[in-house]
């Protein structure tokens, strides 16, 4: 259940489902009339995220998505195939794992350590194709993906101010509220660090989703029995599967998965008079409604924070969530039990 602050005591008050629809249904008139993919993106379910990214404020919600459809509109996301970015994905830096968590979660690996391209472009083009997969392989009961990120081989160095710029504008712009669980597997102490001084910014909903696991750790090895079943999960990450990438099979696995992209995108849309620069006319005109400016909707990026940098100008640490972040320290909304199994322990409530 969302919820709504009360007051100058700053209690929450829980919104009803027709509270919640309502809010959806201002968001969907602020938008105007939309036709073809924007339309078929822009399902309840979809301005929900937006607004529970948001905390239900609809100034900042209405700004956010706008921002995400004209990305989409211009980027076009789904018509990214295995053969445009194939030469990204040959290490394995980013892969769907073929297992999902014990919510039925897609699983993504990320292994920063093994970049094996200079192209700022092609590396944003790859991790926006796995995003979109993901999404596409999630089960119909569930919106939010867990991410494995394995720090073997991890240099500071490697990493560049550009690209992490990229990455956090995009994850938190555009693919709000879909990051269930953020498990960093064996990563330097420096992430810690650097996660205690980001840690103000972040919503409760937000910094709960990111667990520190360590191979040695027995309470880690806690973390990872609850979230994934060990006879699935990769021998990297303490499981018992030994299987390894293969980017000749998982190449085919992608192929097939960009038919069903194809499909699920062209077929229904069909049907929804889609006509791109048509559609791009009728969003951009008809969406002129200010949002304005607000102080209090500022996300996190490197700029704010004071992070030292090495000596080729790379952060010492980088860590951004898919979950749009928001500066208000007050704002912690309570959520609902489909939105974040993240929770280990116990609980029936849990939220995102």
């Amino acid at each position: 259940m969302m919820s709504k602050k009360n007051g100058a005591k700053s209690q929450e008050t829980p919104l009803s489902p027709a509270e919640e629809q309502a809010k959806i249904n201002e968001l969907r008139a602020l938008l105007g009339p939309l036709t073809g993919k924007l339309l078929l993106y822009c399902s309840d379910a979809s301005l929900a995220r937006y607004l529970r990214a948001r905390n239900w404020n609809m100034k900042k919600a209405a700004k956010m998505l706008k921002e995400a459809l004209k990305w989409r509109l211009e980027y076009k996301p789904e018509e990214i195939r295995w053969e445009d970015v194939a030469h990204e994905a040959e290490t394995g830096k980013i892969y769907r794992a073929n297992y999902v968590d014990k919510y039925g979660r897609t699983v993504l690996v990320m292994r920063p350590g093994f970049q094996n391209t200079s192209s700022s472009k092609g590396q944003i083009k790859y991790l926006v194709y796995c995003m979109e997969n993901a999404v596409l392989n999630l089960p119909p009961d569930q919106e939010q993906m867990v991410w494995l990120i394995d720090f073997k081989g991890w240099k500071a160095g490697a990493i560049s101010v550009k690209v992490t710029r990229e990455t956090a504008r995009i994850l938190q712009g555009c693919y709000p509220e879909r990051l269930g669980l953020a498990i960093l597997y064996n990563p330097p102490k420096i992430f810690e660090s650097f996660f205690s001084v980001v840690k103000p910014f972040l919503e409760p909903k937000t910094y709960r989703k990111v667990k520190f696991v360590y191979s040695k750790d027995l309470e880690s090895r806690r973390i990872m029995e609850e979230a994934f079943d060990m006879d699935k999960l990769e021998c990297a990450f303490g499981g018992l599967n030994p299987i390894e990438f293969n980017v000749v099979d998982y190449g085919q696995r992608m192929k097939e998965d960009d038919n069903k992209m194809a499909l699920h995108w062209n077929s229904s849309v069909s049907t929804l008079s889609s006509n791109n620069s048509a559609e791009t006319k009728s969003f951009l005109d008809t969406n002129n409604f200010e949002v304005g400016s607000d102080s209090s909707d500022k996300d996190v990026n490197l700029e704010s924070l004071d992070i030292e940098s090495d000596s080729d100008g790379c952060p010492k640490a980088v860590l951004q969530d898919s979950s749009c972040l928001d500066s208000d320290p007050d704002t912690s909304a309570k959520m609902n039990k489909k939105d974040d199994p993240v929770k280990l322990e116990s609980s029936s409530n849990s939220s995102a």
